[in-house]
């Protein structure tokens, strides 16, 4: 028997009427948020980052393909990984299908991870995508971006990220019982290599030949790129979740 309140339709119709007033109003908010995002500054990149991709190195300006725009999600999956991240691998069960619809509106999209191409390229045949992946292995790129930190920065106690200090002196010290420490272990690694690692997305422009950076975002900033939980958002009982229950789609 549920335990969740029941009514009549005409109760229903209601609640949901005074529901859709706050739903509008949240979409409003959103399009202006999104004229926000367009109206940020552009930061010329002048650093000679290299990449490796399927079609051998390229620049940053190689990614975007003869397009004006370029959408990079920072996919955690450091070299000593054994496995994507499997939040990151969730994310990115959705990009296989709207790639193609971007790459038709001037825009590219492309995963970047600092793991070797090879490794990528492994797991890519694993979990069936074709979406542009590329390997910023040895390179500065992740770094500079706030996705990668290295093992001195963890000592310290503090690293950058979501434009921020973020103290991980405790989360390092986490067992493998831990949700950071299982989802460490579904990587192959240990908590403090699972976390030199993290998630963000970051958005370039190219005109006149000169890349621009225009956009980044991390954390609880990624989620509505994660088509998953937009779902679970309208299912009856919503998230419901008190750990981290998903696995990569071939693990269930």
């Amino acid at each position: 028997m549920t335990e969740h309140r029941t009514g009549t339709r005409e109760e229903w119709l209601a609640a949901r009427l005074r529901l859709l007033e706050a739903e509008k109003e949240l979409t409003r908010r959103g399009d202006d948020l999104a004229r926000q995002r367009q109206e940020l500054p552009w930061v010329r990149v002048d650093e000679g980052y290299r990449f490796e991709t399927d079609d051998g190195s390229a620049s940053l300006a190689d990614l975007f393909r003869g397009r004006s725009q370029l959408l990079v999600y920072h996919f955690m999956f450091g070299p000593e990984y054994a496995a994507g991240c499997t939040a990151c691998s969730a994310i990115a069960d959705g990009f296989n299908g709207f790639v193609p619809h971007l790459e038709n509106h001037d825009v590219a999209m492309w995963a970047v991870s600092r793991a070797p191409i090879g490794k990528l390229q492994e797991y890519k045949r694993r979990m069936g995508w074709t979406f542009p992946w590329a390997s910023s292995y040895d390179g500065d790129f992740n770094y500079d971006f706030n996705t990668s930190n290295t093992e001195e920065q963890q000592r310290g106690g503090t690293v950058e990220y979501n434009f921020g200090a973020r103290d991980v002196s405790r989360v390092l010290e986490l067992g493998t019982d831990s949700e950071v420490g299982k989802m460490a272990a579904r990587s192959g690694t240990d908590v403090p290599t699972y976390l030199r690692e993290a998630p963000g997305m970051s958005a370039f422009a190219l005109e006149g030949g000169v890349v621009y950076h225009t956009y980044s975002a991390y954390a609880r900033g990624l989620d509505a790129l994660w088509g998953m939980y937009q779902w679970l958002d309208r299912a009856p009982r919503g998230r419901n979740e008190t750990d981290i229950w998903f696995r990569r789609r071939d693990e269930y």
